[in-house]
């Protein structure tokens, strides 16, 4: 089934529930009634205007009532998606839109220099569209769509049909384009589904950026009639006043957004007794984050782990996954991201591509329909990660007897040090433990007695203070001299990706960039 379907059934039997909502001043509430016409004429506009379903089109926009709004035209047009995430810098979203063939861009008027500057730096696009109608560059949507009738077909489209192509991440090198096709979308859905609950009166707030996997996670509440309230601008207080103002049910947040709900001082101040599913992914969690996390806002955390090229859900962890009967936390279930999604193949390889016993480390693998096609116009790159059947995450993990599995690093990020191999997940767990840290990254760097050695990178809660000894002696308690950091640093803001990854690329510039190991 298509994104647009499910809308047009939440439309169908629930013309008059909120489907979007805009936080703030003069924010928009949209019914889906309201939005359902609205979608007709954004996608007879695109194709009364020269383009159809082989089109390329990208939104660049905050979060919003429009640029949802827009994004289901776009679908329902049967055009693909490029997301343009509005945090990248324009050069950066530039490149994307010509690697990816970027034909027309839908804009918001708070972002219409970016979108001059794109037109100009992008050959490839032909026109842009200001979608709040504020604009003064390019052409005003309700102009663009005058003659657009208020009823439009959508294109039949095939499971192997192309729905958008995504960046990948960019946190080990520069992106590649994922082409995500319908079936991978509608597994997503149907794994998600399967795992968590999505009933009636659901109330998703979206705060990480719609292109990320806070847009597809809004769409999976349009089958039963759900709300997205959209944050354009969030801050840690912002978001828990609205989880409380709103009665939020569900969200997704990266770590790093975590973590800073947890350092805020009144972060128990606020009631969410309304939050059934507060969904974490993107990046690795520290356990001890996870259970106050718990203590703060009840037994909600969950969790998902994909990749783009395996999207969302490779494995899911609800809330029931990690508490037994008694409401007792099982720490090492807390710790794993889950178990194998219900229409996902799962298993651990070695480098030789032979599945390992459980309890042994190896690479994460995936195969069936939640597997995109590969890398837009790169099928070396697709074949570096693909073997027999089996997509490689690059994730080292280790399964347990009942299925659950826990990561242990990225492959790529180990690190060497006197032949032994460290992997930074295990060291940056012990560093986030310590009440004074925010967040940290490990990384190895070269030494010329160890060939690398373990460094660590630490950004401390506001207001509060700890010495590097204090945190190495913490890791040689607890893990032992070989794995704790050598030497750590301070930093007031580690860099990040504009999901809100953390950046090890970056962080590790400075100590390799002489060195023969470099960046990948």
């Amino acid at each position: 089934m298509l994104i647009i379907e499910r809308f047009d059934n939440g439309a169908r039997f629930y013309p008059d529930n909120p489907a979007f909502i805009d936080i703030g001043p003069g924010g928009t509430t949209l019914t889906y009634g309201e939005a359902l016409p609205i979608t007709h004429r954004i996608a007879a506009a695109i194709h009364d205007n020269g383009y159809d379903e082989s089109s390329h089109i990208g939104i660049l926009a905050p979060n919003s009532t429009i640029a949802f709004v827009t994004l289901l035209g776009l679908f329902r047009a049967g055009a693909v998606w490029l997301p343009i995430n509005p945090r990248n810098p324009v050069p950066a979203n530039a490149e994307l839109l010509e690697a990816f063939d970027g034909e027309l861009l839908f804009y918001h008027s708070s972002l219409e220099e970016a979108a001059k500057a794109l037109v100009e730096q992008t050959p490839g696009l032909k026109e842009a569209v200001c979608i709040d109608n504020q604009g003064s560059y390019g052409t005003n949507l309700e102009d663009w769509w005058q003659d657009a009738p208020d009823q439009f077909a959508t294109p039949p489209a095939t499971a192997d049909g192309l729905f958008a192509i995504f960046p990948t991440g960019g946190t080990t090198g520069k992106p590649k384009g994922v082409m995500i096709n319908h079936l991978a979308v509608d597994t997503l859905f149907n794994n998600f589904y399967s795992h968590f609950n999505y009933y009636d009166d659901t109330c998703h707030l979206v705060v990480a950026p719609m292109t990320h996997t806070a847009g597809i996670t809004g769409c999976m509440h349009f089958a039963r009639g759900g709300a997205n309230v959209l944050m354009a601008a969030p801050s840690p207080e912002a978001i828990c006043q609205a989880i409380q103002e709103y009665g939020v049910t569900h969200l997704f947040l990266p770590p790093t957004l975590l973590y800073m709900l947890l350092a805020l001082p009144n972060v128990r101040d606020y009631d969410y007794s309304s939050l059934q599913h507060f969904l974490i992914g993107a990046a690795p969690t520290s356990l001890d984050k996870l259970k106050e996390a718990l203590a703060v806002f009840g037994p909600v955390m969950t969790e998902a782990f994909g990749q783009t090229e395996a999207p969302a859900s490779v494995t899911l962890k609800a809330p029931w996954d990690y508490m037994d009967s008694d409401g007792v936390i099982d720490d090492k279930r807390l710790q794993s991201i889950g178990r194998p999604a219900v229409n996902n193949t799962v298993a651990i390889l070695d480098d030789d591509g032979n599945e390992v016993e459980r309890g042994v480390a190896g690479e994460i693998c995936i195969k069936g329909d939640l597997l995109t096609p590969g890398y837009y116009k790169n099928p070396e790159a697709t074949a570096e990660v693909r073997r027999s059947g089996w997509h490689l995450t690059g994730d080292i993990g280790v399964m347990d007897g009942d299925g659950f599995l826990t990561i242990v690093d990225r492959k790529k990020d180990m690190i060497i040090t006197g032949g032994f191999n460290v992997f930074p997940n295990e060291v940056e767990q012990v560093l986030s433990s310590h009440p004074a840290v925010l967040d940290c990254a490990v990384i190895g760097v070269p030494d010329e007695k160890w060939g690398e050695s373990v460094k660590g990178v630490v950004q401390l809660k506001p207001d509060m203070e700890c010495s590097e000894e204090d945190l190495i002696g913490l890791c040689k308690r607890e893990l032992g001299s070989v794995k704790a950091p050598k030497s750590i640093v301070f930093s007031e803001d580690l860099p990040r990706s504009a999901a809100g990854k953390v950046l090890k690329t970056e962080i590790r510039k400075p100590y390799w960039k002489d060195q023969a190991r470099g960046i990948n």
